[in-house]
């Protein structure tokens, strides 16, 4: 058996104690009347040294006589740990220094940080911080002013490790991301006196400009996705309740490839067949190539798909797959003990920091079990500006009509812009660009068409994840008045009923999958859970972005004219958000924004 994934806190720390020489005694004595004075007055902060300087003690849960006991403190979803002297007393003035007053309830802490203190008779006390509140699990409080939140993040992010130093010791196979050219700004390239040295900025743009078409031109791992593309677009975001849903079918689509290759025989033809590879060598190279052509991280546009494999101590893992997962799909593998708090919450720090902390609070329900064998994480996250900006001054609360009711939201407005209208058998259709990368397209019913109608009408799903959608309706270039309401949409949902569905089964059943390449060991392994959540954004700025795909594996069994077109978003719409290929990053229903 292997070494714990976290190794557990030790309890060497500890305040040292104060001690006033006794030649001082009496030079002291004539003090003690001010002293008491300013007791008083300052009842708080008298007589602890090492909190001297201190914000006072302004509330009664992070008191004197608790801090004397802690020696480290631990904050954040990656359960960062602090016990240099200087930091704790820094954190914990922090935490003193709010003043609180008792609430009546609970109140939302879904997006809660955690706080840890680590006490001398190694108990711990944990709480959880918002922007408003602060409860212990007993008691919940208001914060009436100092709330130390973005100070302590700014703290524990400074002395919080890597992903890659967190889990070193714990590292079996470390994928290595390429270097790309970041997108020069003026500024950076400005001396003192105002001038621009553009002979640097012009090196610096052209080495960035290569960088992007070197990527532009990698060809061919977008052949036979229409499929895969189409019918996971139908399957799932299709739902039965009046809810939002988004599905990120090129995160799935990695997540599934990473599976192929832990299985072997029918298990991993049925994936084939579904991704539409010929071959497990054809889906290496697919895989690489779209993880390639889709990245980017150079201060204009953000799309990084991440990958990784988590597995349980004591299995005897096949290390060529390994590094084949590393090379051909990015991914990092690690080992520890599943079902401990240290391995869920390395797991839930890895899709927060990936996925920029946007699914905080779906990942916090990501968990695996003791006898999780293995388990595969997959995300995507987008960052994008529109190419141009929607004008917040044209922002303005209309409603949008869902199927039940009208609701009153935020829609942004751009008028006569020159665009391109499309219109299918049942819906109609454009597009907004985004800069320096895709577009966002929008796809709204006809009246009396819902958004599970086209979902199930084939020219629809064709258009919404085709890269040559002129080929597929009627369209024409015209001037349009776009009316689109700012939305926040995200979903989380099983992949299971789904993959199967779509001709993907054996790998469910643990008398006949088979995950050879994985590991040796004889016991039967299936795919337990296939977890997906997803969230898209938008508003004047652009559009961000995020999903993740959780797998785990148990043992058991032109000049436009003059015609003007009004395309108002005020009723459930589909929606792509497409990278600079087309090929459909994220889809989504909005059916309540």
């Amino acid at each position: 058996m292997k070494k714990d994934f976290m190794k557990s806190f030790s309890k060497k720390s500890s305040l040292a104690k104060q001690k006033t020489a006794p030649a001082l005694k009496k030079a002291l004595a004539g003090t003690l009347i001010a002293a008491a004075a300013l007791t008083a007055i300052y009842p708080a902060t008298l007589g602890h040294t090492e909190m001297a300087g201190a914000a006072q003690y302004q509330n009664e849960v992070f008191t004197k006589a608790l801090y004397k006991k802690t020696v480290k403190i631990g904050f954040g979803a990656k359960s960062c740990v602090v016990k240099d002297k200087k930091t704790v007393k820094k954190a914990y003035e922090l935490l003193s220094g709010m003043a609180l007053t008792q609430a009546a309830k609970k109140g939302n802490f879904n997006n809660a940080e955690k706080i840890t203190l680590y006490l001398k008779n190694g108990k711990t006390k944990n709480y959880s911080l918002t922007e408003k509140s602060l409860t212990n699990g007993k008691k919940t409080y208001t914060i009436v002013k100092n709330n130390p939140l973005d100070k302590l993040r700014e703290i524990f992010k400074a002395k919080a490790p890597s992903d890659s130093d967190v889990n070193n010791h714990n590292r079996i196979a470390a994928a290595s991301y390429p270097k790309t050219a970041p997108y020069p700004e003026e500024a950076d390239f400005t001396k003192k006196n105002g001038e621009v040295d553009y002979d640097k900025y012009n090196e610096a743009y052209s080495k960035w400009w290569e960088d992007i078409r070197a990527r532009r031109n990698i060809t061919g791992y977008a052949d036979n996705l229409d499929g895969f593309l189409t019918k996971s677009c139908a399957q799932f975001l299709s739902s039965k309740d009046d809810e939002n849903r988004v599905y990120s079918p090129l995160n799935v689509y990695m997540a599934l490839g990473m599976l192929a290759e832990l299985t072997d025989g029918n298990s991993r033809q049925q994936i084939l067949d579904l991704l539409g590879s010929k071959d497990i060598a054809s889906l290496r190279k697919q895989a690489s190539n779209m993880w390639n052509a889709q990245y980017r991280n150079d201060k204009t546009v953000k799309s990084i798909l991440a990958s990784s494999l988590w597995m349980n101590n004591s299995v005897n893992f096949v290390q060529p797959t390994l590094d084949i997962l590393a090379k051909n799909y990015y991914a990092s593998s690690y080992q520890g003990e599943m079902g401990s708090d240290q391995l869920n919450e390395a797991l839930q720090g890895w899709l927060n920091e990936q996925t920029g902390n946007l699914l905080k609070k779906q990942a916090s329900n990501v968990k695996l079990r003791p006898n999780t064998v293995m388990a595969l994480a997959t995300t995507l996250y987008y960052r994008a500006k529109w190419h141009d900006e929607f004008s917040a001054l044209n922002t303005k609360e209309e409603t949008f009509h869902t199927a039940s009711a009208g609701v009153t939201c935020d829609f942004m407005h751009k008028d006569k812009t020159s665009s391109t209208f499309y219109k299918g058998e049942k819906f109609s259709a454009v597009s907004e660009s985004l800069s320096q990368s895709g577009s966002m397209w929008f796809l709204l019913p006809d009246k009396g068409v819902t958004v599970e109608e086209l979902l199930k009408d084939d020219q629809a799903m064709a258009f919404l994840t085709s890269r040559d959608r002129n080929e597929l309706v009627e369209h024409k270039d015209c001037l349009v008045n776009l009316s689109v309401p700012k939305f926040d949409a995200s979903s989380q949902f099983d992949l299971c009923d789904g993959l199967k569905a779509l001709g993907v089964t054996d790998v469910f059943d643990g008398d006949i999958s088979d995950f050879s390449p994985m590991t040796r060991d004889p016991y039967p392994i299936y795919l337990s859970t296939a977890d997906h959540a997803g969230r898209v954004k938008i508003d004047e700025k652009g559009v961000t972005a995020a999903a993740y795909t959780v797998m785990s594996m148990d043992a058991g069994a032109a000049m436009p004219p003059d015609e003007i077109i009004d395309f108002i978003l005020d009723r459930p719409f589909l929606f792509a958000v497409t990278g600079n290929d087309e090929l459909p990053l994220f889809v989504g229903a909005v059916n309540q924004p």
